[in-house]
């Protein structure tokens, strides 16, 4: 007998070789309808899995994560059958599940249409009408490459795996695909499912290497609860950035100018040139000094700071001569260090907090970018605080409540997760190899967040080549997760550089930095805000707070000294004197998401006063110009959301 113990702490015995789909049914015939996957300790297992050894044991449903993921897998490869039923010639590379679906790439001459999808969808149904086992084997690895002679992708897979590897695969009716799995018991399960889009991949996310077509899908348990995130979907094609900073004249992209480089138009641009207003004139308040430093520097500099050795592929490289061999910036670190060692410093002059609006450039690869989301050309709100080690913990808690000043101003700070970033000790090439550096300022960050109170995640992996970090995470409207801010403790450049401070006991000593973003890279601020409010920015944001419309062309005159007034006041105005309907009009101000329209006529031009409408609230009725600037303005100076 084995001893078992549920997810409940409840332990039960049972004969050793029972499988958990076995241990689901004693428990109950209502989990075992739901159960999809068990986890035994820390592993993930199919429901066919038998059991040997006395085990931590939990039962699965979609409800839980690991369920989810095993399901959306399953129709991963429910998808890859439809697709080579139909398309014999298809090459088959891989299929996993991913948040909120799952995707397979294929390599095929010609393209996917849509109606192909719907063909794909509709064979996929017979598949799951069909209610195939999942069967699951093993083989060596010699037996595998002549099963997937014929797929140079899976061959490649299981080349790379080390000799001696047993690969397992699953099958299903006349299909069989290399893979970990695990899988739910057959295709039956997979009861609502959509196809919902087709697009490039580089094989293994290479460009080096051959582009792939990626069809990407979703499933779910039931169908209303599909319908729901289908809905859900095209809410959130109507706040994507992309197709809104468009239609609001925000930004652009043009391919002659190149990708990843989109052009601010001039509402953009304004509510860029708002942000960063604020975002100097609130460090200033806290003690920041401003820097302005050059866009590109000798190689020489990056080699001194390890950005040569561990960034370098990432970075442009301008010039030939290698005596004088130049990159554009990817930080601005390297030239607030010289600024900082441009003179001897005191233990007095610490805390240092030099900040500034840096343009920065990395060289993102073509797959991985994405409207004002990841681009090549980028601005940011970067500074880096030099400080003593007794004054860490408390410059660190000064950055975070900076950031989340910001982020409650901008109304996202209920939309962020906080990430603890580690380094990964077996990747030598990407992090300065020092063990006992990283384990002493990953403790002491993870000491500080504590401190914080912070409800954070840890991420091996994701930490800065010089240091451990704090990554503020934000989900576009398509579920992705993107990083907004950072701050980084460095234990190593200090060092590079050779910055140091004469101590109260007159020793020189060697301060620690912090590197941070308080609103992060402006760009991907911008497409956030697009998004979080679909177009219809706070007032204090907007890049036009409000539009005068006259009634007539009789007054234009009136329209254009109510313009001038509200300028005068520091009010962002348009006039809007087209001969058009004054309905017409007002439903464009309503388009282009405008706070405030003010409609001006005889009546108005006579008294003095302004018919106020509100995009929230409508018709708010006839009003002074005064009273009207004075409730504007202080909107605009508390900045309400």
């Amino acid at each position: 007998m084995i001893k078992i113990t549920l997810k409940d702490g409840l332990v039960k015995e049972y004969e050793k070789g029972i499988s958990i789909k076995e241990v689901a049914e004693n428990i109950s015939q209502g989990l075992a309808r739901v159960a999809l996957v068990g986890k035994v300790n820390d592993e993930v297992k199919d429901l066919d899995y038998k059991l040997q050894d006395n085990c931590n044991l939990s039962i699965l449903t979609f409800k839980d994560e690991e369920g989810k993921s095993t399901f959306r897998h399953t129709s991963s490869h429910i998808l890859a059958q439809a697709v080579e039923k139909l398309f014999p010639d298809v090459k088959l590379a891989i299929g996993p599940a991913i948040e909120n679906g799952f995707y397979y790439d294929f390599d095929m001459e010609g393209s996917f249409s849509l109606e192909d999808l719907d063909k794909i969808e509709k064979e996929m149904e017979k598949i799951v009408k069909e209610d195939l086992p999942m069967e699951r084997f093993e083989l060596s690895k010699e037996e595998a490459l002549w099963l997937m002679k014929d797929e140079p992708y899976k061959v490649e897979l299981i080349n790379d795996l080390p000799e001696g590897e047993i690969l397992s695969f699953y099958k299903q009716g006349d299909f069989t695909d290399l893979c970990a799995g695990p899988h739910v018991t057959s295709t039956g399960k997979i009861k609502a499912f959509k196809l919902t889009s087709v697009a490039g991949a580089y094989w293994r996310g290479s460009e080096k290497n051959k582009m792939l077509q990626r069809i990407y899908g979703t499933s779910f348990e039931k169908k209303s609860e599909l319908e729901e995130h289908l809905n859900m979907l095209e809410e959130a094609k109507k706040r994507d950035h992309n197709k809104l900073g468009r239609e609001l004249e925000l930004f652009t992209t043009v391919d002659i100018i190149g990708q990843g480089l989109p052009l601010l138009m001039p509402k953009g641009a304004k509510i860029v040139q708002t942000l960063q207003r604020f975002v100097e004139d609130e460090e200033e308040k806290r003690g920041y000094l401003l820097t302005k430093t050059p866009f590109m520097a000798k190689s020489d500099l990056y080699k001194v700071s390890g950005h040569w050795d561990h960034y370098k592929e990432d970075m442009f490289i301008i010039g030939n001569d290698q005596d004088d061999e130049l990159a554009l910036r990817p930080m601005t670190c390297p030239f607030q260090f010289y600024i900082y060692k441009s003179k001897s410093r005191s233990y007095r002059d610490l805390p240092l907090r030099y900040n500034e609006t840096s343009t920065l450039f990395r060289n993102e690869s073509s797959g991985e970018m994405h409207g004002l989301i990841r681009v090549r050309q980028f601005t940011i709100s970067e500074a880096h605080l030099i400080c003593m080690p007794e004054q860490l913990e408390e410059e660190f808690k000064g950055v975070v409540d900076l950031i989340n000043f910001m982020m409650r101003t901008l109304g996202i700070q209920e939309d962020v997760t906080y990430r603890f970033s580690k380094w990964n000790p077996n990747n030598k090439e990407k992090y300065i190899d020092n063990p006992k550096a990283w384990e002493a300022s990953q403790a002491t960050m993870r000491n500080i967040l504590d401190h914080l109170k912070l409800d954070y995640t840890e991420a091996e992996g994701e930490a800065a080549f010089y240091g451990p970090k704090l990554d503020i995470q934000f989900k576009n409207v398509h579920g992705k997760e993107d990083t907004i801010i950072t701050v980084q403790i460095d234990f190593a450049l200090p060092d590079r550089f050779d910055m140091t401070y004469i101590d109260s006991d007159g020793q020189k000593k060697r301060p620690i930095v912090i590197h941070r973003t308080s609103i992060g890279c402006y760009e991907r601020t911008l497409a956030m805000l697009i998004e979080k409010y679909a177009g219809a920015f706070p007032t204090w944001l907007a890049p036009v707070q409000v539009k005068v419309i006259p009634i007539t062309d009789r007054h234009k005159e009136y329209a254009q000294r109510v313009s001038d007034k509200l300028i005068a006041n520091g009010i962002r105005v348009d006039i809007d004197s087209r001969a058009e309907k004054i309905g017409y009009k007002i439903r464009e101000a309503q388009l282009e998401k405008i706070p405030y329209m003010l409609v001006v006529g005889d009546k108005e031009a006579e008294d003095g006063t302004v018919a106020v409408r509100s995009r929230g609230e409508g018709d708010q009725g006839v009003k002074s110009i005064d009273e009207f600037i004075k409730e504007i303005v202080q909107d605009i100076e508390e900045k309400r959301i």
